[in-house]
């Protein structure tokens, strides 16, 4: 059994014996009933964060594009899950999934882009958008590199894209 299949074992596990101990919001994975219709919800989530990039750019706050392209991304993701019938409320469970759905043949999404936004092992070539998201969210630089927000914007355009094409078929 592979890490991210082992991940999402614990994930739902997590959630079921939050639900048992009576809390009413878990922070794992839960199966749900599929649903195209949130699906797409998600994706125009998703593209709401892609449009707050280019808004918080234009306005001067670019060190805010990096969380805005990552949560875009990750909305991106949520949707998939849910056309897959799974809720998330825990983002390592999300990308595990992902990886799950991806190993077994379930989407077709190359790993590489989701390694580019976290992978679930450390990686020492580059940094994934999410450590981007957390130096930019926490750090003191108030404003991104062009290169990096170009990459992180294409990377985002590339998700949704993907993530559109998942859910409709």
């Amino acid at each position: 059994m592979s890490h991210a299949t082992n991940k999402v074992q614990w994930c739902l596990k997590k959630a079921e014996r939050e639900f048992k101990k009576g809390t009413k919001k878990h922070r794992g994975l839960l199966r749900v009933k599929p649903s195209i219709e949130k699906a797409r919800e998600y994706i125009a989530k998703s593209e709401h964060n892609l449009e707050a990039v280019f808004y918080l750019k234009k306005g001067g706050f670019s060190d805010w594009c990096a969380s805005a392209a990552f949560y875009s991304m990750y909305h991106a993701l949520l949707a998939i899950l849910s056309k897959f019938g799974y809720e998330s409320e825990n983002q390592e469970c999300t990308f595990a999934l992902i990886y799950s759905l991806i190993e077994d043949k379930k989407i077709d999404l190359n790993k590489e882009i989701v390694y580019k936004i976290t992978s679930l092992e450390p990686r020492a070539q580059e940094l994934t958008t999410l450590e981007i998201r957390e130096q930019y969210q926490y750090g003191t630089k108030t404003s991104i590199q062009e290169n990096l927000y170009q990459e992180l914007l294409e990377l985002a355009k590339e998700v949704i894209s993907n993530a559109k094409r998942i859910i409709e078929e």
